[in-house]
């Protein structure tokens, strides 16, 4: 068995061996406001349930380990001593992922990752509507562990109002395990779906995504693509050029097919494949391309 000393090895290693075998971590989607009101949404998953009496979260923002610099979430809970924890189930792990891209401060990520602001009853911090169960929170205590990168900061949080999707209830009025299909973190690019198993979601690019907002509204409106499959579009660099897209069309008969047969649904179904098979850049290509190339 391999014995390791965590004092011996470099901290993004370390913390590669937490991530990879403390798991399935839940998630907390953590909605906060910054110092000018503009909304700031970031998952952590560092993040549980410690107490129901008072009911009491915690999730803790760790500092960054490549520069040890720390995040907006810190900051604002820090400033306004309250947040909203939305839960993560997986209709919405994609544009939750991609909101964790790290754009610059007074960025809105709920405008990002294409989620809607849903006015919260008691705190001021916007709850993700999207989410099936939104908890409103006051922060009761903040307890630093380190000064150095890969340090968590311990966000101990009262929940003062919880609002629950009827939709995941079950005939008794409680929370069906099924019906909400949370999803949780594991080491690298996997997540666990409670009621499935194992599956992966690209992490973020370390440059930033063009996000939700950015995808054409033609693409947003056509009813084919879900918040998932917006959240894999808004999850790239750039879009790809004209000759770029003229080539894949030429070298595909197929694809060359589909955009013939001057049919808008084809063509978004067909970009709708080669997203479930997260083959994102095929998908935009398809979307961009004219019919007479």
């Amino acid at each position: 068995m391999l014995s390791i000393d965590p004092k011996e090895i470099p901290t993004a290693k370390l913390q590669g061996y937490l991530q990879g075998a403390v798991g399935p971590r839940p998630i907390a989607f953590a909605s906060t406001l910054d110092r000018n009101n503009v909304p700031n949404l970031s998952p952590f998953s560092f993040f549980n349930v410690f107490s129901a009496n008072p009911p009491i979260l915690v999730f803790s923002p760790s500092r960054r380990v490549r520069d040890n610099t720390i995040k907006h979430t810190l900051i604002n809970v820090e400033l306004n001593r309250e947040v909203v924890i939305n839960v993560v189930n997986y209709s919405i792990v994609q544009q939750a992922s991609l909101s964790s891209t790290e754009y610059g401060d007074g960025v809105n990520e709920f405008v990002k990752s294409g989620l809607t602001m849903l006015p919260s009853d008691v705190v001021k911090p916007f709850r993700v509507k999207e989410s099936p169960v939104q908890f409103e929170c006051k922060v009761k205590d903040i307890i630093s562990l380190g000064d150095n990168g890969g340090a968590g900061n311990l966000v101990i949080c009262e929940v003062v109002k919880i609002h629950v999707d009827e939709a995941v209830l079950d005939e008794n009025g409680a929370v069906d395990q099924v019906k909400i299909d949370l999803v949780s973190r594991m080491g690298g690019n996997w997540y666990s779906r409670a009621n499935q198993g194992l599956f992966e979601v690209e992490k973020p690019l370390t440059t930033l995504g063009i996000g939700v907002d950015a995808i054409p509204d033609f693409v947003k409106e056509c009813g084919v693509f879900n918040g998932n499959d917006l959240g894999k579009l808004g999850n790239v660099e750039t879009l790809p050029g004209e000759e770029e897209i003229n080539s894949f069309v030429r070298q595909d008969f197929d694809i060359k097919a589909v955009l013939s047969a001057d049919d808008d649904e084809k063509k978004y179904r067909r970009a709708k494949q080669y997203l479930d098979d997260n083959e994102v850049a095929k998908a935009w290509k398809v979307l961009l391309a004219k019919r007479d190339v």
